[in-house]
C-alpha cells in the first residue's frame, strides 16, 4: 500500500473508506467492482461545490448487515427474523431509498409528508407487497388518515403509539400496532438530554393493560452511540418490559431498536458490527428462553450507518488568509458553505474526515481551518479547534485548482440543508454501474430567490 494513503485512512473497512484509492498522480478515485470513478475529473467536469452519491455502496452496506444478523441467528439456532427497516429522515432522496428496498430493506417514516412518498411508490407498484413500513414520530389527523388509507389498500403498516392519545386514536385501528417505549438509560451519544420527549415509560404502558393488535415493542435511545453497553443496556431494559408486556399481549412478537449505530466520522475505529449483533441476538435469546416464550423477530434502523458513507462532498479551496495565534497556519476559503450544505457542522459540531481530491500524494502540508462562503463568523470548519492538513495553495501549477473531499455526508445533510445568505445547494450527481446521473443542478440566483417569494 502506498504510504500517503494509509495516512489519509483510505481503502481500510474498518473505517468504512474501502471503496476509495487513489490513482498513480495521486488524485482520489472511488471503485465499484471494476469500474473506477476520478473525484478530480468529475470536479472538474461538473464543478464545486459538488455532492457525489453512490448507491452501490449502501447496497454493499445492507447486504453485509443481513448477511452478519442472519448468519449469527443460525449459528446461535435463533428462531425469530431480522428486519432491516431505513429511517427515511437520515436521508429522503430516491437514490438512496429505492436501493434499499430492491435489496431487501423496509421502510420507517416520521411525518405524514414521508408516509406521501411511500404512497406515491406504492401506487405506482415500485415495491412488492412484502414491504413492511413503520410509523413513528407524532400522529397528525393528516398523517393517521394516512396510516388507515394505505392499511385498507393493503399496506403492511404498523403505526408506533407515543402517547396515551395515540392509544386512544388508533384503538380502532384495523391492523397491527406497536407501542414505543422510554427505557431510561443513560446511554453516552448525540442526545444530551435529561428528559426523553419521546416514548413512555415501562408503568405507563403497563397501566393500558391489553392493547388491540400490539405487534411491536420499539424504543430509540441516541444517535451515534459510542460503546457497544451503549445498545445492549437499553436492550436489556427493553427485553424486561417485553416480556412482561407479552403477558396480556400474546401476539406481541417484534422488537425494535431504533436507530444509534455509529460511523466512524473521525476516522477512529469503533466497535464492530458483528460484535455487537452477537450480543443483541444472545441477550434477546437468552431472555426469551428464561421466561419460555418464543423469540421474537429483531428491528433495526441503523440510518445513518448505512448511508452516510455512501456520499463524499466536495469543494474547492478558493483563496487562503494568514491565521496568528492558532493551530492552523491558514485559513482555506472554499466554494461552499458549512452552515448551509453540511449543516451538523454547526448545529452539533460534526467532526468530518477531509482529503485533499487532488495531490494525495504531495509531500508538504499545511495546517488549515476552513471557512465557508456565507457572511457569518459560524460558517467555518477547525475540526473541533485542530486543524486539517491540505496541500499548500502556493504550490499549484497554472490553472490547476486545489479540492477537497468531506466523507461521510449522506445522512441528514441535504433534508437539514439551508439557504443562509441566499447561497445555492451543491450539484448532486449519482455514480452506478458506470454511469453518472445528475440528480440535482446547481441552483441559479433567481431559483433561491424565487424560494423567499422574489
Amino acid at each position: 500500500m502506498r504510504k500517503y494513503l494509509k495516512f489519509w485512512k483510505l481503502g481500510q473497512a474498518e473505517l468504512n473508506t474501502q471503496s476509495f484509492d487513489s490513482s498513480r498522480d495521486g488524485e482520489l478515485v472511488v471503485r465499484e467492482g471494476n469500474y473506477q470513478y476520478n473525484l478530480n475529473n468529475l470536479a472538474h467536469k461538473f464543478g464545486t461545490p459538488l455532492e457525489v452519491a453512490f448507491p452501490f455502496i449502501v447496497e454493499q452496506r445492507l447486504g453485509g448487515l443481513f448477511e452478519i444478523f442472519n448468519r449469527t441467528m443460525k449459528a446461535a439456532r435463533y428462531r425469530g427474523k431480522f428486519f432491516y427497516h431505513y429511517p427515511m429522515k437520515a436521508s429522503q432522496n430516491k437514490e438512496f431509498v429505492l436501493p434499499i428496498l430492491s435489496e431487501g430493506g423496509n421502510l420507517e417514516v416520521t411525518s405524514a409528508n414521508e408516509l406521501w412518498l411511500v404512497k406515491r411508490m406504492w401506487e405506482q407498484e415500485q415495491f412488492s407487497s412484502r414491504i413492511r413500513v413503520i410509523c413513528n414520530g407524532p400522529k397528525t389527523n393528516q398523517y393517521l388518515a394516512l396510516i388507515a388509507e394505505l392499511r385498507d389498500k393493503g399496506l403492511q403498516i404498523t403505526p408506533i403509539i407515543e402517547d396515551k392519545f395515540e392509544l386512544a386514536a388508533l384503538s380502532t385501528f384495523k391492523g397491527d400496532v406497536g407501542i414505543r417505549l422510554d427505557p431510561e438509560v443513560k446511554v453516552h451519544g448525540r442526545w444530551d438530554k435529561k428528559v426523553n420527549r419521546f416514548g413512555l415509560t415501562a408503568q405507563e404502558i403497563f397501566s393500558f393493560g391489553r392493547i388491540r393488535n400490539l405487534k411491536l415493542l420499539h424504543y430509540h435511545t441516541s444517535k451515534q452511540l459510542e460503546y457497544q453497553e451503549d445498545i445492549t443496556a437499553p436492550l436489556k431494559r427493553a427485553m424486561k418490559v417485553y416480556v412482561k408486556l407479552r403477558q396480556s399481549n400474546p401476539n406481541l412478537d417484534m422488537i425494535d431498536l431504533g436507530g444509534g449505530m455509529p460511523v466512524p466520522f473521525e476516522k477512529r475505529p469503533l466497535f464492530s458490527t458483528e460484535g455487537v449483533v452477537k450480543r443483541i441476538v444472545r441477550i434477546v435469546q437468552k431472555t426469551c428462553d428464561q421466561a419460555g416464550i418464543p423469540h421474537p423477530d429483531i428491528l433495526v434502523e441503523w440510518g445513518s450507518y448505512l448511508v452516510a458513507p455512501a456520499q463524499v462532498t466536495i469543494y474547492r479551496a478558493l483563496s487562503e488568509k494568514p491565521i496568528k495565534g492558532a493551530m492552523a497556519k491558514q485559513w482555506y476559503i472554499i466554494d461552499g458553505s458549512f452552515m448551509n450544505d453540511l449543516k451538523d457542522t454547526w448545529a452539533i459540531h460534526q467532526k468530518w474526515h477531509m482529503v485533499p481530491v487532488n495531490r494525495l500524494n504531495s509531500k508538504k502540508l499545511v495546517r488549515t481551518w476552513l471557512a465557508g462562503l456565507s457572511c457569518d463568523s459560524d460558517d467555518r470548519y477547525t475540526a473541533g479547534g485542530k486543524y486539517v492538513l491540505l496541500p499548500p495553495l502556493d504550490t499549484l501549477e497554472p490553472g490547476e485548482q486545489q479540492y477537497l473531499a468531506v466523507f461521510d455526508t449522506g445522512a441528514y445533510q441535504d433534508a437539514l440543508a439551508s439557504h443562509h445568505c441566499l447561497l445555492s445547494s451543491p450539484m448532486k450527481i449519482v455514480i452506478q454501474n458506470g454511469v453518472i446521473t445528475v440528480a440535482r443542478k446547481r441552483e441559479t440566483a433567481e431559483e433561491v430567490g424565487r424560494e423567499f417569494g422574489w
